[in-house]
């Protein structure tokens, strides 16, 4: 009867031995890693941390203590410029920094508005980034800026 075997009879057995060994050695690091990985995570949660709340100031008081005087009321009180505008949507191309806006004036309708048109008399749309688009005179600098709010999705993160 003839054995079979797998070496020839010539040379030494060690090197597949150790090969064995070794293989094993990393298959049981392996179990042992995932093992202590699953048992360290399995009874305990990330800890909640309220997110800080934001520190209000108040203008006028703060301007009292650093001497402002009060001026007298000089009329009908106007509302804010940005207040008038409502940005809906925007279109912006990358690398042209062209594209369009969906931008709503005074409690109108919304309407689209390409850059360089007029939002309105004597204000016109200058220029477009991902979330934001900037409205002023045609000669002139940014007066606004207005701004997309973030989606409800990104409060989770």
């Amino acid at each position: 009867m003839r054995r079979l075997s797998f070496s020839s009879g010539q040379g030494n057995a060690m090197p597949v031995k150790l090969t064995t060994l070794l293989l094993w050695a990393g298959a049981a690091g392996i179990v042992v890693f995932w093992g202590l990985r699953f048992a360290s995570h399995s009874g305990s949660e990330a800890p909640v941390v309220a997110a800080a709340q934001p520190v209000q100031a108040n203008a006028q008081a703060l301007a009292k203590a650093l001497g402002a005087v009060a001026l007298p009321a000089s009329g009908p009180a106007v509302t804010p410029v940005a207040s008038r505008y409502a940005l809906m949507g925007v279109v912006a191309g990358r690398e042209s920094g062209a594209g369009a806006v969906v931008i709503a004036v005074g409690g109108q309708p919304a309407k689209a508005v390409r850059v360089g048109e007029a939002v309105e008399e004597g204000v016109i749309l200058q220029s477009l980034s991902t979330r934001e688009a900037r409205l002023g005179p045609a000669n002139g600098p940014a007066a606004t800026v207005l701004e997309l709010p973030r989606p409800a999705i990104a409060a989770f993160n």
